[in-house]
């Protein structure tokens, strides 16, 4: 079982993404799996496998305890942690050759608090796990924008010690000029040039992020299918070694 999570900023597109990569996936003759990991999302396009919401509800939390929407999402993650051996029992029951995580656009529970590390080792136990982290292409069309995206992908793969795949999300908005721009970006081509006046502390700091990216961000498009070939091919290079599902199913059986 390879456990993919989807992570990124507020209206980045993780859950269409998760919906449209199921479908992929399934396209494929994969066993997919889906978990939602959000206590506080109203409407799911998907049926998950395993939902939080009912271990813990956030807006009874938020009723409950006086909080506010943000901080009963962070009270709600919490108290999932109490209820750890039921969601391991449950999670018992899911099996599949891929198994997707959709995860709550506060994503300052994933670069900051340890409490996302904590649900996000319990859900994947001894299994493989990789990272898909969506930086919204709408946001990081502007250089600066870019680069702070980058810092916040940086200290996500970081705080969850987990192998990361970048992807620009919602490209199907860009023109073809702002999506070239992007591509010469993540191949640390001209992105300095775009950043203005910068003092020595930043140019070293942006110097280091781009010498540093494995890989450039994978342009994808939840809408079209644009980039999922390219995805996958990713993923599976960070928990196959690049090697397709079924190969690797058939060498382990050998």
């Amino acid at each position: 079982m390879y456990y993919v999570f989807f992570t990124g900023t507020a209206g980045s597109g993780k859950t269409t993404m998760v919906k449209e990569f199921q479908g992929y996936l399934l396209d494929q003759d994969m066993d997919v799996a889906v978990i939602n990991m959000d206590p506080a999302v109203e409407g799911l396009p998907y049926y998950p496998d395993l939902d939080v919401r009912e271990y813990v509800d956030a807006t009874e939390v938020m009723r409950r305890y006086g909080l506010g929407p943000n901080s009963s999402l962070i009270a709600s993650i919490d108290l999932l942690l109490t209820k750890a051996s039921e969601i391991k029992g449950d999670l018992d029951s899911v099996e599949a050759n891929y198994v997707l995580v959709d995860t709550p656009g506060q994503v300052e529970l994933f670069a900051y608090r340890e409490t996302g590390r904590y649900f996000s080792s319990l859900l994947v136990g001894g299994n493989k796990s990789v990272n898909v982290f969506l930086m919204d292409s709408s946001l990081a069309k502007e250089a600066r924008s870019y680069v702070s995206l980058l810092l916040l992908s940086s200290s996500v793969r970081f705080k969850l010690g987990m192998p990361q795949v970048n992807v620009l999300s919602k490209v199907d908005l860009l023109s073809r000029d702002e999506l070239d721009a992007l591509m010469r970006w993540g191949e640390g081509e001209e992105i300095v040039d775009h950043l203005g006046v910068i003092d020595e502390y930043s140019f070293e700091l942006v110097k280091a992020l781009l010498e540093n990216m494995e890989v450039p961000p994978v342009p994808v498009s939840s809408n079209s299918g644009e980039g999922f070939d390219e995805l996958y091919a990713e993923i599976q290079r960070v928990v196959a070694g690049g090697e397709d599902f079924a190969t690797e199913e058939n060498n382990s059986r050998q």
